[in-house]
This record gives C-alpha cells, structure tokens and sequence, in this order.
C-alpha cells in the first residue's frame, strides 16, 4: 500500500486527558478545580450519559435549551468536569471541575482539533451533496482489511458531528475517513482545522442546503475549503462548477502563498472530457453494473452489485480512490462486486408474544452500538431490554479491553439481559456473567442459537438486534417479527424530530409547547411517537379520550398528559394514572370536582386540570355566560388547580377568515384574563395550532399546541417547504397480468383495457385505509419511481394499477402508495377529503415500522 503511517503522540495514554489538558486544549480557563479526572468521553446530551467518571459535559446553548441547566443532575449522576460559558455557582458542586469558555461549540471544537493533531496518520475527508455517508462506509468496507479504520458514526458530518467523530481516534488507529457537510457559509473551515485530511473526495454537487448560499459556486467554493491543506482531491469532471471552482481555488492558495505547490486532483468523467480517467463504458446487468475504463493507455474493469445511478457514482469514486493508492487491481475488482447495501436506520417492529423488535443487523462496532442502545433506552413500551449481540469486529481493542467496555456499556443502558453470539464474546463471557441484575447466554455461532431458539423466551420486552453483516442476523429477524401482510406504513423518527424543531424555532424561548398524539397519532402509533417527543422534552402531550393516555401511561410515558374528552365513567381511572382532564362545561366540572375531593390527601393543592373555553368553534368549551360560576367554583370550593386555559381556532389556515381568527384571539384574551385575575397561582394559556403557530405568532400566550404539522403538513402552506413528511404507506407488487384490448379489471367489470394492458396486483385495499374514491384512475401509486393509474375499484384487500408504460416490473416490487415523492395530500385532495382522515383511517392491520437514521 502506498499510504504512510507514522505516529506523533505526546501522549502515549490518549484519549486520558487531565482537567487541565482539555482547558489548555479547548483554549478555556479551569475556573475550578475539583477531583483528578482522566477523561476519555464527551458528552453533549444530558440523556446519553453512559460513564459518568470518565466524560466532560459541554453545557451547549441552543435556541430553547440550555445545557447549563442540566450540570446538577448529572453532577449528581456522577459526572465531575464541566465546560461552561455562562456564571456557574460552582462552589454548590465542590469536587466538580469547571472549565470556562466564550463559545463551547467552538470550545468542542478547538479541543477535537488539538486532538487530531496527535495522530501522524492519513485521513480520508468526503464532502458533496450527496453519497457521503455511502461512500465513506463502502470505503471501509473495502479497506478493512488492510487497516485499523475511525470513521464517522452514521452521518455524524455537521458542527457537532465531526467533532465527535475525530474524538474517537486512538493510538491504535492508522487511517481516519470522516464525512464533513455545511448549511451555510464560513462552516467549513471549522471542519477542515478538525478534520485536516490528507486526501479529499468530493462526491458530487446538487441543490441541497442551497437556500444558506448566494448561488451554486458559493456552495462549492465554502466545500474546496475542506481541502486547503489536502495532497489531492477526488472528483468528477462532468460537474464543472466543481472542475472550475477547483482551478480558481488553487490559483487563489498560490497568489496567497509563494510556496504553495496546489493539491493535486485526480478526476474523472464519463462525457470524455479531459480528464485523469475516463469511463468508456457502463452496462447494467441483471442486479449488477460492469464499468469499463481507462487510465492513460490501460483499460480497466469491475462490477458492482447495484444498478442505480447514485450507487454507480458512488462506487467510482471509491474506485477512484484505491486506485491512487495503487492497490493491486485484481485485489480491487473483487473487493468492489462483494461491496454491501448500507443501512442507513435503526428500524423497529412489532415483535412476536408483545415484544418490540429494534433491528439494526448490518454492522457492529463500538459507536454505532452506544447510538443503538441509546435508542433501545429510549423505549419505555416495556420494562425489560434484551440486547443480541455478534462478535464486534475491527476495533483495534484487544478482546479484554472490548468486551469489558461493552459490558459497562450494557449494564449502564439499562439491559437486562444479554445474548451474545460469536466466537470472541463466547470466551469473554466472563465480563457480563459477573454483573448483578444482567442475565446472559452465549454461543458460538448463529446456526447454534437458531437451533436453541424458542419462542417463549421472548415475552414483553424490547430486543435490540446488533451485529455483523457476516453473523446473517436477518435469520434471526425472520424468527423474532410479527408476521403481518406485506402493506407497511413506515414512520421516520428523524423526520418527526426535524418538523418538532421546525415549530420550535418559531416560538419564544419561554413559549411551552403541547403535543397531539390522539387519534393513535393521527394514525402514526401511539407510545411510539410519544417516546420520542418526551425524549425531545415536549412539555405536554394531549390525547382525546382516557384510554389513550392509560395505554401511553402503560408504555412508559411519564410527562404530563391532558385528555380531552374524558367521560365521567372514567374520572377514577384518570387520576389513578396521573392524567389531567379537559373540563368544558359546568356538569363536568362539578363532577369532577367531587371526585377529586378524595384524592386531596395525595394532591394538596388541588388536581390539575385544563379548562376550554368557547370562542368562536361552537364545538366544546365554556360559556361567558358560565366563567362566573367557574370562577366561584375554583377559588371557593375547588378540589381543582388549573394548569392550563385554551380554546380551539376554527379556521386558522384560511387566510380569507383572519379576521374571525383575529376575533376569536382577542376574546379568549379577554375571557381567560378573567379567570387568571382571580386565581392565586400562574395559568398557562394556548390557542395556536400548527397553522395558528405559523401565522398567528402574536398569540403564543405561554404555551401553543402542535398537531398535523408535526407529521410534515403545514395545512397554511408557509411552512411546506421545510417540513419533512413522516409517514410512508407501502405495499408490493402480488401479481402481474397481461391482459388483451377490450379485457376487464375488477369487480362490476368497472375497469376497462383500451389496448393490451398489463396490470399489477398489489396488497392494498379499503380495509387499509385506501379510499375508494380513489378507484378508476382518480387514484396513483408509485411503481420503480414511476405514476402508475389505479384501474378498476379499489377492493376490500387489493387494488390494481395499469403498469403498461413501467419496464420491468416484477412480482414483490416495492409499491408507494404515499410518501416523499406521492404527497398524502395529494392523495386526500384526489380522494375528496383532508389529511388527518388518509391518516387517521390506515388501518391498525398495517405494520407500523419506526426507523431512525
């Protein structure tokens, strides 16, 4: 190989840092001295602390957190260095260690870049719009067994992520490939002092983010200051803002610097451009691309397995790269057609006997198993957590070291039980046997748990699925998944906490924010969804009738939750599980209001309760009329605390209806304030919806509620464009038909062919929630990414689509009945209804699959 590794570390312990190495390290001061530390962990997430002796907490600032709030519990928990940038009374934390800073992100930063420069070693950076987490893991993949690799977790490439990602170099480690991505001007400097690679790889150019630049060769431009200090940068040739942006780039180091000789670039092209490669030639065949090119006068070829165009880029570039290390290319070409599908998610799954599946099978090392076991701890559904575990592979560790780091790990999250499957941790056992409140089994191999496998020993708990693609967890998957028919409804995590943030940042700092997870979360799961906004610190959670909040109760889910419609045959069982009713007139207030007098003993000052008052809905909500008698009832005589006072706008998206919008606004003004002045302690107000949120931002009051945008539907149009949808509906492909001109498709023979037709049969129908306004052609699925036609009518169990124009189309084909690319709303604007109904009717016999990149 022709890459050089050599070692400069003045620290022979690294990553063991004193409180006054990070200080000097982080250009901070060490405002106080407490007890000796060695640090080896960083900590930004108060919820992630895993151990507490070893870690640094960076108390970051954001837009509606501050991380300096959290210092006293986790000092509590253990925790005893801190990195601050505002007034601490550190004097109440006595053996603690507090380093201040102006700035702790740029503190993180300073300290990861001193840290780099340890390391003597090589160093891939990859930026692009697009393909850098694939190409960085496939370059692992195809470089492991050569050397000992850091690497990026997931897509940890932002101003925190990197970071992070370097942190995690060691003595042990002789090549680092890091992903680095950018929102907006002047962040990439930051990631090149941290990152400072050796080689670059830039994958490509597209329109992402575009909205934080002046225009395309800004973007460009602020991505090549990745590689200001680079030996040579990878590309392709066919993106000429990228070609031209690289040689103004080099001219502009040279003016700046006489000595500066310019990175080298190594490009490619497949529009015979001028350039270090060409690639003459590419044939897709079967589920395989052969590439065919040309370096000078020599002629080269491989394959890998995939056929679509972003995989083909992907896979040169890596091609690309090991070609300038000189590889043997025999060594190369073998290495290419074995590269493996990246799973970009954490997917979990109803399991079978009431288990939770968390499969995430397809690789093991040491970070991607704390970010996995960090969202198994998020699970509260029930009280037990099962981890299967395969040896982890290439971690530069002796097996001693890991397997004692990992069962700290597992003790720390909470696990109650492991088991574990590999030849390595089969004879580490020890580590995990000898720890109180942990159960554990081993084997030698996933042939022999198979065979030891039995149903019932997976009963009411949480499994988390963890290991090497070469252990084939996938047969255990098989046997641990709730059957269920092939229609799913897919919820991404990342997009729900995206769409929270998105709401968020419109808010004042001190505004509260409530969430509607009623309805089974507008269809999208109940505990589910409410795991991650309590794990997102939502303030409070709203669901309509008792029940649901019992079963969120019985989930796991401890934050507060109102109900807001709760029926006087279930007051007992609302307090029994801490839940608040939504009192709307004077019956129900009295009511409860008795039955509250006997729970006095266990809430002195009164059972919280929400109070809705009438402006202007005409649904629910008490009268002006009645706020006398309300007011009498909760100063003189109450067993009651209000916690909050709202009222519902009727048509706060409808611009032509502001006015009615504006009215309704200031009466609840009016009429809340009459409450609030006659009672002793603060209230909370709210009004807002999502749209109220987006349009009305005067009237936040103390607190607002979010419901539908939350999902990715933004039903006042202003937000669309950054919001991400949450839920795909998806099916397959059961049949294919080749019918002749003048054929029939359906019941009542409602379809009819025009000319030969050929149709596909997919698992969907109105027993699913597919409408069947939709039959007829009214309605589309997304078949290979193209539209194809509903024909005939919609049936109970199936629907079938006119395929005729879509090549290729096979029996088990992937089908999109919504998503990214085929809006729900689209399909409740074709189906003569409104979103939350599409969402909201999908049936329960529909797999709900949660997945977090």
């Amino acid at each position: 190989m022709i890459l050089k590794i050599t070692f400069a570390l003045r620290n022979m312990n690294l990553k063991n840092y004193t409180a006054e190495q990070l200080a000097k390290m982080m250009r901070g001061k060490l405002v106080q001295k407490g007890q000796p530390v060695s640090i080896e962990n960083l900590l930004l997430d108060s919820r992630k602390l895993t151990l507490a002796e070893s870690t640094t907490f960076f108390s970051i600032k954001g837009d509606r957190r501050n991380g300096h709030q959290f210092i006293s519990d986790l000092y509590k928990k253990g925790v005893r260095c801190f990195v601050i940038s505002e007034q601490v009374e550190t004097k109440s934390f006595a053996d603690a260690n507090f380093i201040s800073v102006k700035d702790t992100v740029a503190a993180l930063q300073n300290l990861t870049a001193a840290h780099r420069k340890l390391f003597n070693i090589p160093v891939f950076g990859i930026t692009g719009s697009n393909g850098k987490t694939i190409v960085k893991e496939w370059l692992f993949q195809l470089l492991e067994p050569d050397y000992n690799i850091v690497r990026s977790p997931k897509s940890y490439n932002s101003q925190i992520g990197v970071p992070l990602s370097v942190w995690q170099i060691a003595p042990y480690h002789n090549l680092g490939i890091f992903e680095a991505g950018i929102s907006q001007p002047d962040e990439m400097g930051n990631l090149e002092k941290i990152i400072q690679p050796t080689i670059g790889i830039f994958t490509n150019i597209g329109g992402a983010h575009n909205e934080g630049f002046l225009d395309i060769r800004q973007k460009v431009n602020e991505k090549l200051r990745l590689f200001t200090r680079a030996e040579i940068v990878i590309f392709c040739r066919d993106y000429l803002d990228i070609n031209e942006c690289l040689v103004t780039a080099r001219d502009r180091m040279k003016k700046a610097d006489s000595d500066f000789d310019g990175f080298k670039t190594f490009s490619w092209t497949r529009k015979n451009l001028d350039a270090d490669v060409i690639i003459n030639s590419i044939h897709k065949v079967g589920n395989f691309t052969e590439v065919d090119a040309q370096k000078k006068d020599k002629n080269y070829n491989f394959s890998i397995p995939f056929i679509d165009e972003a995989s083909i880029e992907n896979g040169i570039n890596c091609w690309m790269l090991m070609m300038y290390l000189k590889m043997d290319h025999a060594v190369i070409a073998q290495r290419m057609l074995g590269l493996n599908k990246i799973a970009m998610r954490l997917e979990m799954k109803d399991a079978i006997n009431n288990c939770s599946l968390i499969n995430d099978s397809y690789n093991s090392d040491l970070n991607s198993l704390n970010i996995a076991m960090d969202f198994l701890n998020q699970q509260k559904q029930h009280n037990r957590r099962t981890i299967i575990l395969s040896d982890i592979l290439q971690s530069g560790m002796s097996d001693d070291e890991l397997y004692k780091e990992v069962s700290q790990m597992v003790v720390t999250k909470g696990v109650n039980r492991i088991i574990g499957i590999g030849k390595s941790i089969f004879k580490k056992q020890k580590y995990f046997s000898d720890k109180i409140n942990l159960e554990s089994k081993f084997y030698q191999s996933t042939d022999e748990f198979l065979k030891d496998f039995q149903n019932e020993n997976f009963k009411d708990e949480t499994i988390l699925l963890k290991g090497a693609r070469s252990f084939e967890f996938e047969r255990i998957s098989k046997k641990l998944e709730q059957q269920a028919h092939e229609t799913i409804l897919e919820i991404n995590l990342n997009h729900l906490a995206q769409n929270l943030a998105v709401y968020q940042s419109l808010l004042k700092p001190e505004t509260k924010m409530m969430v509607m997870v009623k309805a089974y979360s507008y269809g999208s799961g109940s505990f589910e969804i409410a795991s991650v906004l309590q794990q997102h610190k939502v303030d409070y959670l709203a669901v309509a009738y008792t029940d649901e909040g019992v079963e969120l109760r019985k989930a796991g889910i401890q934050m507060p939750i109102m109900v807001m419609n709760p029926e006087a045959g279930g007051y007992e069982d609302l307090i029994h599980y801490r839940l608040e009713p939504e009192m709307y007139n004077m019956r129900a207030l009295r009511q409860f209001n008795s039955i509250a007098q006997n729970h006095r003993e266990n809430y002195p000052k009164g059972y919280p309760v929400h109070i809705e008052l009438e402006t202007g809905m005409h649904r629910l909500g008490i009268e002006e009329s009645e706020l006398d008698e309300v007011i009498h009832l909760l100063t003189e005589e109450s067993s009651l605390q209000v916690q909050t006072i709202f009222s519902h706008l009727a048509a706060s998206e409808d611009v032509t209806l502001d006015d009615y919008t504006k009215t309704q606004i200031e009466t609840f003004e009016k009429l809340s304030a009459r409450i609030i002045t006659q009672l002793k302690y603060p209230v909370s107000r709210h009004i807002l919806n999502s749209s109220g949120i987006t349009r009305f931002t005067h009237a936040q009051f103390e607190m607002v509620r979010l419901g539908l945008g939350l999902y990715g539907i933004d039903s006042s149009k202003k937000l669309q464009e950054k919001l991400k949808p949450v839920g795909t509906l998806k099916t397959r492909v059961s049949q294919i038909k080749h019918l002749k001109a003048g054929e029939t498709v359906g019941y009542n023979r409602a379809g009819k062919t025009e000319h030969d037709t050929i149709i596909a049969t997919v698992g969907i129908g109105y027993a699913d929630g597919l409408s069947r306004r939709l039959s007829n052609g009214v309605g589309q699925m997304l078949v290979k990414n193209k539209f194809a036609n509903i024909i005939g009518k919609v049936c109970m169990d199936m629907t079938m689509l006119d395929v005729t124009d879509i090549a290729g189309v096979e029996e088990g084909d992937e089908v999109i009945v919504f998503g990214e690319e085929l809006p729900l709303q689209t399909i409740a604007e074709k189906s003569g209804t409104i979103p939350y109904e599409v969402m909201t009717g999908i049936s329960r016999r529909v797999k709900r699959v949660y997945f977090q990149e």
